[in-house]
């Protein structure tokens, strides 16, 4: 590990950026348009960029400043290809539901939409998208020289392709790795956790509740995304397998183990609030001082490290995942990836594919992160190269000790791409173990019968 200390400079380039973009408004998005327009690098693919020119897509997006930025470049994309576009943003919330209305009403209204990687086998096995092996095969419309897939973070990849078949391009993700306080953990000759043992070790001699500091965090509210984001991994870890002899498997020793430890840690060394936390309330709670560890998204290091709110700048260090009984680190490989609809004629097909090729490549992911002329720089760009660029990685070590090493290390290493079930019934999947986490973390039911209800529930909607 390597010694730093934080200055306010990077941290303005880190942490408040995304708070401060919020305010700036349509100026700063004007200002932020007219940085370097150098099209050149774009134009040295050997392929016509205007072969659709005239095109309007819509997109939709979250309201996150990883796609603030690229909306702030979408005048470049224009003056590359011609091709117009208008993006709306949708609260993550909502997303999911307004694209699979969408999708299914073959209305065509968003072209591409930022996408969860759990929704492509819903989308593939109903033919809503296309797949983008055509495209990217397609020598008009790619440059597989220019364009370089095999860049793209290999998990990200895996995670967006069914049955072998990308449907989904990945632009912006995370990888879930371990927070904790240095600082706490120094002044108790702790280290960070190897095991998932160690952790619960951790947090049990750092939780003084008396002094308003808890051992450890996870996420606790009920949802496909919240417990079921955290859930997933510790299950695979303890060496649970989705697909038991083929059928879906969410009960038995290894799901009942998995859950013991995390409705032990939660109630044991979490704050009884955080039952109803998601990620943002355990990086504040953490940013406040009051919790000494917690295992979530990489990009939740902004939050914590914001110096207008956070009391623990230069406190900050990071680790990969712990390892579960099963000797695994299994962590989260989530992206927001680009599909293409396969309701759009031809033309806006076609279109749709340069915008996500422009966006996915590696000369847009840098100029919306480190190259990026307003305050936000991602820490979620989609490239390998770019995590290896020495100013990206300077820019990133800012976040505290060991950022990009456990960052990286997770990405390359400690991914799997079955950590949730990757089925077309995901969606009430996901709610149904969501609600059954929720129902033993409360103490209403006993964890057996929390997960063997659950089965019961799943059952049926794998029959269709």
């Amino acid at each position: 590990m390597t010694s730093f200390k934080p200055t306010r400079r990077t941290l303005l380039k880190t942490g408040t950026a995304a708070a401060a973009f919020a305010t700036l408004g349509p100026a700063f998005l004007r200002q932020a348009a007219a940085q370097d327009a150098d099209l050149a690098p774009y134009k040295s693919a050997q392929i016509d960029w205007q072969q659709v020119s005239g095109e309007t897509i819509t997109v939709a997006v979250i309201p996150a400043s990883y796609f603030e930025n690229l909306i702030a470049l979408a005048p470049q994309f224009k003056a590359l290809t011609g091709i117009d576009v208008r993006f709306e943003k949708i609260p993550p919330a909502q997303i999911r539901q307004k694209s699979v209305i969408d999708l299914t009403s073959k209305t065509g209204t968003y072209a591409t939409h930022a996408a969860d990687p759990m929704y492509y086998a819903l989308y593939a096995a109903n033919k809503w998208v296309e797949p983008l092996d055509t495209y990217l095969a397609d020598k008009s419309l790619t440059d597989p020289a220019w364009f370089k897939l095999d860049d793209i973070i290999p998990a990200w990849r895996s995670a967006n392709g069914i049955d072998g078949k990308l449907y989904g391009m990945p632009y912006d993700g995370e990888v879930t790795i371990q927070v904790y306080r240095k600082d706490l953990y120094d002044a108790k000759g702790l280290k960070p956790a190897d095991t998932l043992e160690a952790y619960t070790s951790n947090a049990a001699a750092l939780n003084t509740p008396n002094d308003r500091v808890w051992g450890a965090a996870l996420r606790g509210v009920a949802g496909a995304g919240q417990n079921m984001y955290i859930y997933p991994s510790i299950f695979r870890e303890f060496g649970g397998d989705w697909m038991k002899g083929g059928k879906l498997t969410v009960n038995g020793p290894e799901a009942e183990a998995a859950l013991a430890w995390y409705v032990d840690i939660m109630k044991k060394y979490a704050p009884t609030a955080a039952a109803n936390w998601n990620w943002p309330d355990i990086a504040d709670a953490f940013s406040q001082g009051t919790v000494a560890s917690y295992i979530d998204a990489h990009s939740s290091a902004s939050v914590i490290n914001n110096p207008e709110k956070s009391k623990v700048i230069g406190k900050v260090a990071y680790a990969r995942w712990p390892k579960g009984p099963s000797g695994k680190r299994t962590t989260s490989i989530w992206n927001w990836g680009f599909p293409i609809n396969s309701a759009l004629p031809e033309k806006k097909r076609k279109a749709t594919w340069l915008f996500i090729q422009w966006a996915a490549s590696a000369e847009t992911q840098a100029r919306t992160a480190h190259k990026f002329a307003g305050p936000t720089k991602r820490s979620g760009v989609n490239r390998t190269s770019v995590w290896k660029d020495p100013d990206y990685i300077k820019l990133m070590n800012g976040f505290g000790e060991n950022f990009v090493e456990a960052t990286m290390g997770a990405l390359q290493d400690d991914t799997d791409v079955d950590w949730r079930p990757r089925v077309p019934q995901w969606p009430a999947i996901g709610d149904t173990m969501a609600t059954a986490i929720q129902s033993a973390l409360s103490g209403q039911v006993t964890i057996k019968a929390a997960l063997d209800d659950a089965q019961r529930r799943i059952e049926p909607m794998m029959r269709g």
